[in-house]
């Protein structure tokens, strides 16, 4: 990451745009608007933790960044309810509470929830948007715009500014036959940019722009996801992003046609897919839905669990079911587990972790890797190509995704015609000042990661971080010792088989074993069968297995 440099001071009427978080990652959305010394925020997402980052709960976008300038915010808005856009809205009302937040019905409901939860509710300033809406506040006009992705009520926002004209494509996708209907409104795109002088710069979604193609359509995957309802003889449990109301959608009315009753099974899956069925973005027939205290008055084969739990998360109710931890439901031979979402990158390791611990419980794991049972939210490179050649943009700057999507993205722009000193790969914290139609980056401001471990944000650093991965290291600290009674009480002759279990507990951590009974297992196998093969003898073998 390039070294911080003081930008210049802001011309008047010269618009500046300053990524705050979601550039070089899958996660902590959030960029800053200012001209004439006003401030809009669009989005403001947390970003999930890698196996490396112990401890921590949450990551925050760069809001040390307008500490000093909260009084100077005229709104937040919000494109949609992901938590990568809205998780960290309540953090940032905790540094002020009445900033104006805007945002569709669906996701302002998904706010309220998080906000009633941190004891926000009560002053927080709701303004409900929906797609063809226009709101005019202080500095900035804005135009909402309907787009399609693997949530309800997602918008676009364009923002026209005495500085230029930036359209903000949030999340998208072209699907051509949505589940709810609703298209990404291509026809409001291509009138925005023969208005006026256009759009100067287009702001696009990059994490699949290095997919060839268009991304496949909802609908598709359902020929799929009717085979493993079909082939499921047993227990049936669906993990999935507890805010994937298209996906939940496609599950209810599967297991009504299968005669399966439905349960939630995790704490955000329950509250979001409430609040989404109350508003009416989820129907869910009557008698579908029962409670998890109800499932054992129904057999296996007449349930379907849709549980949180894809991306591995270590706390999830699939990941303490793979470990066999979860207080009521049970998985085993026979059960099937389906994986309906994508791999966001960092979470490989999580995600193999718990499918592996399923397996070894005779779970049959399906997921994207093995069937076609998930698609993305997110447009393909030649949906992008689309959006581009109707725009017709003066200036690009690729936001959402890793470096490699935000290259691949500005390579589309730049094939469409687009010079690519007018194409920008920016970083979180890079400014770009909109001058005379053209953007430039003028200077870089912090924003680093804020970490959020319990109720404690700011005070992980990576120092501290760096300690406890040395203390959560999957290594041997000590030992193995072995001693036994009335049974070989010579501590030499032990010497050769505490070699041998050492070698065999490196492997089982190297492989992700990390559960006391399981190393307990690794340790009274190698024990017995070389007290076996060398004194013919089975004695009783209790291994203590302590972890620091």
């Amino acid at each position: 990451m390039s070294a911080l440099q003081t930008p210049p001071k802001l011309a008047p009427d010269t618009l500046r745009i300053i990524p705050l978080g979601g550039l070089g990652n899958i996660g902590r959305n959030m960029t800053a608007f200012e001209i004439n010394g006003k401030i809009l925020v669009v989005d403001c997402g947390v970003l999930f933790p890698d196996d490396d980052q112990p401890g921590v709960d949450l990551i925050l976008p760069g809001l040390d960044y307008l500490d000093d300038r909260l009084d100077d915010i005229v709104a937040l808005v919000l494109t949609h309810g992901h938590e990568d856009h809205i998780g960290g809205v309540p953090y940032l009302l905790r540094r002020r509470q009445d900033i104006p937040l805007y945002g569709s019905r669906l996701t302002l409901a998904f706010v309220d929830g998080k906000l009633r939860e941190h004891r926000l509710r009560d002053t927080a300033m709701y303004h409900q948007v929906a797609e063809g809406d226009s709101v005019s506040m202080d500095e900035f006009e804005l135009e909402f715009f309907a787009v399609n992705h693997s949530i309800p009520d997602a918008l676009a926002v364009a923002i026209k500014t005495s500085g230029g004209v930036v359209l903000n494509t949030g999340d998208f996708k072209m699907d051509q036959l949505p589940l709810d209907h609703r298209i990404t409104d291509l026809r409001g795109f291509a009138r925005l940019s023969s208005e006026g002088n256009g759009v100067d710069l287009l702001m696009a979604d990059s994490t699949n722009a290095d997919v060839a193609g268009f991304t496949l359509p909802e609908k598709d995957i359902e020929p799929a996801l009717e085979r493993v309802f079909s082939q499921a003889g047993k227990k049936l449990l669906v993990a999935c992003f507890a805010s994937h109301v298209h996906r939940v959608q496609q599950i209810l009315n599967l297991a009504v046609q299968h005669g399966r009753k439905v349960v939630y099974v995790g704490r955000s899956m329950v509250k979001n897919m409430t609040t989404a069925q109350e508003l009416g973005f989820l129907k869910v027939p009557g008698g579908t839905l029962i409670e998890l205290n109800e499932i054992d008055d129904y057999p296996d084969d007449q349930v379907v669990f849709i549980s949180t739990g894809s991306q591995g998360e270590p706390l999830s109710a699939l990941a303490r079911m793979a470990n066999r931890e979860h207080p009521i439901v049970k998985v085993g031979r026979g059960d099937t587990v389906l994986l309906a979402s994508s791999l966001i990158p960092g979470n490989e390791n999580s995600v193999y972790r718990v499918i592996n611990g399923l397996t070894r419980l005779g779970v049959t794991v399906i997921h994207k890797g093995n069937a076609l049972v998930h698609t993305s939210g997110h447009a393909s490179a030649g949906e992008l190509l689309y959006t581009y050649n109707v725009v017709k943009p003066r200036n690009a700057l690729p936001i959402h995704g890793e470096a490699r999507h935000l290259v691949a993205n500005a390579k589309l722009a730049q094939a469409t015609g687009l010079p690519a000193d007018q194409t920008i790969v920016a970083e979180d914290g890079d400014v770009i000042d909109l001058i005379d139609g053209k953007a430039r980056r003028t200077g870089r401001v912090d924003a680093s990661f804020i970490f959020v471990d319990g109720t404690t944000i700011g005070d992980v650093t990576e120092s501290s971080l760096t300690d406890r991965r040395i203390l959560r290291s999957q290594t041997i600290v000590a030992g193995p010792d072995v001693s036994a009674r009335g049974f070989l009480e010579d501590p030499t002759v032990f010497d050769t088989i505490t070699k041998e279990v050492q070698r065999a507990l490196t492997d089982a951590l190297a492989e992700g074993v990390d559960d006391t009974h399981r190393l307990q297992q690794t340790v009274r196998r190698v024990v017995g069968r070389w007290v076996s093969r060398t004194y013919r003898s089975r004695p009783m073998i209790v291994p203590v297995i302590i972890s620091v």
